[in-house]
């Protein structure tokens, strides 16, 4: 009984450790694409996002040759 708790037990650190990690890595929604200025080859879009834990409004540009979307803050 004491060996099946022990697993137990483990198997759950195990389980927050990887969503910690999760958080961590994984979830770079708004953090890894803005900043204060925009990179050379973004345009500006009409869409804007905003931050529901927060309220900040974020700008989206979008580089048509990469595919990818750079997110500025809005004062």
């Amino acid at each position: 009984m004491e060996k099946i708790l022990n697993v137990y037990i483990l198997g759950q650190i195990c389980i927050i450790i990887l969503a910690l990690l999760g958080l961590i890595f994984w979830d770079k929604r708004y953090r890894k694409n803005h900043g204060l200025h925009v990179p050379l080859g973004f345009e500006k879009t009409d869409e804007i996002n905003i931050d529901p834990s927060n309220g900040k409004r974020f700008r989206v540009y979008y580089n048509s040759t990469t595919g990818e979307r750079f997110y500025h803050e809005e004062k």
